[in-house]
């Protein structure tokens, strides 16, 4: 049974001002799809409303005159990088032009299965790319205050927790910041794999796309290891390495949740993740001069580009402490 159209979704169904008359009606007739069969959200309906709104109107400046079905139909990739770069001139980021230019996507789609309207303009052409994310570390003291103090909560604030728990936790979160390893992988494991102390072997870790790379591990990790598996005597080789408390495979949402009340509890930032101590393995390295392709090594990364965005997080650094120190900074 449809949902009954809300007063924002009504909205987005009526253009309004600045789009040609001719086509309002298809435009009315796509939002009505979207939100109706398709069940996009409201703000949704609404956004795709303004961004064929902007399309149209960048039509009617750009042929001198306003739009119909015909001018959609002859429509080329040049007039859509022309769109693009229109939005680009008055101030919209990537992301709102990928986003403008996905509604105009979808808009032609349908025109062209509703209507058999042509539509050369959408073969070849890609859309602009978001900036990547810069990786968010914590500070040095921050990631060794998760490996020390980890141990001592639980699900429960005020409780402290069982020594099988608490050196567990310490393992795990201790080999994610100090061999760089992604949650998964970590937990991936097999008692076998442990690095304990008296060994000088790497681990080797598979990652990404069955990609095999070998870490250095560092004697904090090994510690704790032997930490943990001192809490469960007579574990077999194939075990897990990383268990909960019915005895299986520990389920990465039980370590993502148990950091998620550490850091809370600890004042933490709020993106004192498990993966952020990889990014922070990554970013503490870089900053003490580590090779950026050992680095990339380390982190079994297929690409160089990939590791590349370290050095942004480094130089923020570097700007913040040139700020602080430079007395002519201010």
């Amino acid at each position: 049974m449809p949902r009954q159209p809300t007063a924002e979704g009504e909205a987005a169904a009526r253009p309004g001002q600045g789009i040609a008359a001719g086509l309002e009606q298809a435009v009315g007739a796509f939002l009505s799809w979207l939100r109706e069969e398709r069940r996009a959200r409201p703000r949704t309906c609404a956004a795709y409303a303004r961004d064929l709104r902007d399309f149209l109107g960048f039509l009617t400046r750009y042929r001198g005159k306003e739009p119909d079905l015909a001018d959609l139909a002859a429509l080329g990739p040049a007039d859509l990088r022309a769109f693009l770069a229109a939005r680009a001139a008055a101030g919209a980021g990537p992301a709102t032009r990928a986003r403008q230019l996905s509604a105009v996507r979808g808009w032609l789609r349908f025109l062209a299965r509703r209507h058999g309207l042509p539509a050369p303009a959408l073969a070849g052409l890609r859309g602009p790319q978001p900036p990547r994310p810069v990786p968010r570390a914590l500070t040095p003291e921050e990631a060794r205050q998760v490996t020390r103090q980890v141990g001592e909560v639980h699900a429960n604030p005020r409780a402290v927790a069982p020594a099988f728990q608490a050196a567990r936790d310490v393992a795990l979160f201790t080999l994610l910041y100090g061999c760089g390893l992604r949650l998964g992988e970590a937990l991936a494991l097999d008692v076998r794999d442990a690095p304990l102390p008296g060994q000088e072997a790497p681990l080797r870790i598979i990652g990404k796309g069955g990609r095999s790379r070998i870490v250095p591990v560092l004697p904090a990790v090994r510690q704790a290891m032997a930490a943990w598996l001192a809490q469960r005597p007579g574990a077999r080789p194939e075990e897990p390495l990383f268990i909960g408390a019915r005895g299986r495979r520990l389920d990465p949402a039980v370590a993502q949740r148990t950091l998620r009340h550490y850091r809370r509890l600890a004042g933490l930032p709020e993106h004192a993740t498990p993966h952020a101590l990889r990014h922070s393995f990554a970013t503490h390295l870089l900053g003490g001069g580590a090779d950026l392709r050992a680095i990339q090594e380390l982190l079994g990364h297929a690409s160089l580009s990939t590791t590349q965005r370290y050095t942004a997080v480094d130089a923020a650094a570097l700007l913040a402490t040139w700020r602080r120190a430079h007395p002519r900074a201010d």
